[in-house]
């Protein structure tokens, strides 16, 4: 069965290799730009990312644009065979708008409107500023979107932050009014007789201020979706004239690691693709293995929010941010390992920020493919033509799929709940790190993963692993009910099934509408101190895990309700009482993890789930330290990424000798070496991939 998406583009049906560029810097420098054109041959550039903050170069006063400029650059990259996102100009206002239209700027939380100046400094909300938009996008879709260059939209860049301005207070107070109704509907979600804070008009309610309200907590979620639902309204007025002029030109925006100010997971249906901006501080302390594992997180979370669709990495640097509190240089070796890292998880191209690095201002010395010195004879020049020649050999794996039968949610509304909670560890409640340390005892054994919000269908999964599942909306509690009745594994922890999805405590006893599926009642949850520690014993259990582990910071205390123990604390008063437990529900198992544990109990646990669960390796071998293996499939092969994060050459057993090496063709041994920061890229000939 063919398992294959369409490309972005049926113009360059390849893997996509460029850069954000910026000509309109260079545009009183003769030569620059036909340096640059020929700079992007010699590194095996396919794509430009093109007019991301042009709008002042574009529409230098009021209603005269000047667009003669962009004709050139995108005449000449189509005569080169080079293609173009073109974006639209609004991740940041020309000054004559700001001068003139004070209402497009930003108020802060502290109510004070923001001066002209930076990026994203501006108010979704503002009619001025949505019919500006919209015209400068119609001016740009009229004339570009038949282009033969432009294969796509770049709508906007990074988006992010919010406004408090009277139009925004006027939006929001409309948006509760939709979801709510009444205000003793409102009033009872937000459990406002709490301090005296019930509402008796619509026009009090105002948004979180560190000056004026901050401690209702439903308050807070509402505005946090209320600013991802703004902006995603504003990213579908952007996308109207583009699509009105050519509805088959696909649309994407970028995003952005990891980030929490927006529910990425609503965007889904708006866009035609993902794409994200991926900046790891690679060789910083933590080690190149674990961010390797977060980074993978990352890249599987962004694919799985259009249900495994091939992804683009938008932006990446070659070499050196010079934002991160210490902006180091990639080792030689990393930059390819990264960049196939992201292909292997999914991604159809390589492209960063920037080709030529600018003279002046904030990122001069951002790393970027062309350095000041304005030539190729560099090492990081070298090192992305590189990749430029192992991208052009993987044109048979562009669209092909990544499979997986385990997904793990991680869920933005649970993550502003959880943090906003004043719950039992306030000083490292530590969501993210604890989702982390899950998806890496996956990522270990080379089992794919998928990342997902919590209303994502559940079905076609074998184990969905939730940690810190503290809020569960409405259906949510069901859904998983269904899954595990009907065969599926489901793995929880300690300090889920808390809230509802305005923040309000479940009354009737914890862990809420998972308390049936996982057959146990949580009483409390003791909160340790830094250095502190408890200990579980696995009791004897059909997984045939044993062992003794160091459990930390959060320890449920619970009671058996239909569940078996299969381990119990060892310390304080709750000594011998569950600590982990297995629950035999319809046709499938539901487990609950009552600790935060050291990784070695992951690492162990989640290994023995993998085989009870029959669930599929990339290989089917035991993958060395620091190694990771991934795949993607079109169904009749696989296409194999070995890679080595660690700092020491590590040999790996293969299952048979049916590989081949995608970038040279010769045929695999039954061993092979990969070096330290290396990588192998294999196919698993026809025939020979029912393993994984």
């Amino acid at each position: 069965m063919t398992k294959r998406y369409n490309p972005v583009s049926s113009k360059i049906p390849k893997m996509l290799h460029g850069a954000d560029y910026n000509p309109e810097q260079w545009g009183d420098y003769p030569g620059i730009i036909e340096e640059d054109i020929r700079m992007m041959k010699l590194a095996n550039c396919n794509v430009m990312s093109v007019g991301i903050f042009s709008w002042a170069k574009l529409e230098p006063e009021e209603g005269v644009f000047r667009l003669e400029w962009l004709d050139q650059i995108l005449d000449k990259l189509a005569e080169n065979d080079i293609y173009a996102f073109l974006a639209t100009p609004s991740g940041a206002r020309p000054a004559w708008m700001s001068e003139k239209y004070k209402e497009v700027l930003r108020v802060g939380p502290n109510r004070v409107r923001n001066l002209h100046g930076l990026r994203h400094n501006h108010c979704y909300t503002s009619p001025v500023y949505r019919e500006k938009v919209t015209t400068i996008n119609q001016k740009l879709a009229e004339r570009y979107a038949g282009h033969p260059a432009v294969i796509g939209w770049h709508v906007s860049n990074e988006y992010g932050g919010e406004c408090h301005c009277d139009l925004c207070q006027e939006a929001f107070r409309e948006w509760l009014k939709e979801k709510y109704g009444t205000l003793d509907h409102l009033n009872h979600s937000w459990w406002t007789t709490f301090w005296s804070h019930t509402y008796t008009s619509w026009s009090q309610v105002e948004s979180p201020a560190p000056h004026g309200e901050s401690m209702v907590h439903g308050l807070n979620l509402d505005w946090k979706r209320f600013v991802t639902d703004q902006t995603l309204d504003f990213f579908k007025h952007e996308t109207k004239p583009l699509r009105a002029a050519k509805p088959d030109l696909p649309v994407t925006t970028n995003f952005m690691e990891a980030f929490e100010g927006l529910h990425y997971a609503k965007f889904a249906d708006a866009l035609d693709f993902v794409s994200w901006d991926s900046y790891p501080t690679w060789h910083d302390a933590v080690g190149d293995v674990a961010q390797a594992a977060w980074v993978a997180m990352n890249h599987d979370m962004f694919r799985s929010i259009k249900d495994g669709q091939p992804f683009l990495l938008m932006e990446s640097t070659p070499s050196m941010t010079n934002w991160q509190p210490v902006s180091k240089l990639k080792r030689p070796g990393m930059h390819l390992l990264a960049s196939m890292q992201a292909v292997a998880h999914g991604a159809d191209s390589v492209q960063y920020f920037q080709w030529r690095k600018s003279r002046g201002s904030s990122e001069k010395f951002h790393g970027a493919v062309v350095d000041h010195a304005g030539h190729e004879h560099t090492r990081v020049f070298q090192e992305v033509s590189q990749v430029g020649d192992a991208l052009a050999e993987l044109d048979e794996v562009v669209g092909t799929a990544v499979e997986a039968e385990v997904a793990i949610i991680f869920d933005t509304e649970n993550r502003w709940a959880i943090k906003d909670a004043q719950g039992p560890r306030n000083q490292g409640i530590k969501y993210e790190e604890t989702i982390a340390a899950h998806y890496r005892a996956f990522w270990k054994q080379g089992v794919a993963v998928d990342v997902i919000d919590m209303e994502k269908d559940l079905s076609k999964y074998k184990l969905v692993v939730a940690p810190m599942l503290y809020m569960v909306r409405d259906g949510v509690g069901q859904k998983i009910e269904e899954f595990v009745r009907n065969g599926g594994a489901f793995v929880t922890t300690y300090w889920s099934g808390i809230a509802n999805e305005t923040d309000l405590a479940f009354l009737g006893g914890f862990p809420g509408p998972l308390r049936r599926t996982l057959g146990i009642w949580s009483e409390e949850i003791d909160a340790l101190h830094d250095g502190q520690t408890n200990h579980i014993t696995l009791t004897e259990n059909e997984l045939g895990l044993s062992g003794e582990y160091t459990a930390m910071e959060l320890c449920d205390l619970i009671h058996l309700e239909g569940a078996e123990a299969l381990a119990v604390y060892q310390e304080d008063f709750y000594a011998g009482s569950p600590a982990l437990t297995v629950h035999r529900f319809g046709k499938g198992k539901a487990y609950y993890i009552a600790s935060r544990n050291e990784q070695s109990f992951h690492e162990a646990f989640y290994e023995k789930l993998v085989e009870e669960s029959g669930l599929k390796r990339a290989l089917e071998t035991k993958l060395p330290d620091g190694v990771s293996a991934q795949s993607r499939t079109d169904g009749t092969h696989d296409y194999l990424f070995l890679m080595n994060f660690g700092g020491e050459k590590q040999a790996i057993a293969l299952p048979n000798e049916n590989f081949t090496d995608l970038l040279d063709g010769s045929v695999v041994s039954r061993s092979i070496e990969i070096a330290p920061l290396g990588l192998k890229l294999l196919k698993r000939k026809e025939g020979n991939h029912a393993a994984g």
